[in-house]
């Protein structure tokens, strides 16, 4: 029971959709009809610039790092992975969304920095080697799904399978992505500071 009171609380966080709430709060309208209509960091970057796409970042690796913490609290490394998970998958399937949602990247993040940091930092460099390099947010998320696998499964045991999964999940929420970078249809990231 412990467990399920723990992952629906992960959930539930998770499932908060900063994105929308903030670029309202912003000024911005509704995030699903602005870019790619995803309610996540890139594309309320798009909507509102570097400010607000900054803002939703922070606010959505936040849920996820309390969903971790709340979990560690309640039943040690493996709860907290799997809280963790729980908030990546709240976030791609909202319950206040029609369990519909974003991708999952700034939150697997937010779990990477609350259950290793150093696999933080890691994927955390090779996101930002790939997104200044290419100019593609989603081409930089898939590297982290790429290298954060390989990492958990360096670390092995419940947690490097909480993170391989939320990787999977992210992978999953990505195919669109995938296909427009094929494609060369896929939007870069423009670095701009709206007032």
């Amino acid at each position: 029971m412990l467990y399920i009171f723990g992952i629906i609380i992960g959930y539930l966080l998770g499932s908060i959709p900063f994105g929308i709430l903030l670029t309202r709060l912003f000024g911005r309208g509704d995030l699903r009809k602005v870019g790619s209509g995803n309610i996540g960091a890139a594309n309320a970057m798009r909507a509102g610039g570097l400010r607000v796409g900054a803002a939703v970042w922070l606010a959505d690796m936040l849920k996820t790092i309390l969903a971790v913490l709340i979990g560690s609290a309640m039943g040690g490394d493996a709860l907290a992975a799997w809280c963790g998970f729980a908030a990546v998958f709240g976030h791609c399937f909202s319950i206040w969304l029609g369990f519909r949602g974003g991708k999952g990247v700034s939150c697997l993040f937010g779990m990477l920095l609350a259950l290793d940091p150093l696999m933080f930092l890691i994927c955390g460099a090779s996101w930002l080697v790939v997104v200044f390099s290419f100019g593609y947010s989603s081409l930089g998320g898939l590297t982290v799904f790429l290298v954060a696998s390989v990492l958990g499964f360096a670390i092995g045991g419940t947690v490097g399978v909480a993170i391989f999964a939320s990787c999977v999940l992210c992978l999953v929420r990505h195919m669109e992505n995938i296909g427009r970078l094929i494609g060369g249809t896929e939007s870069k990231l423009t670095w701009k500071w709206k007032k």
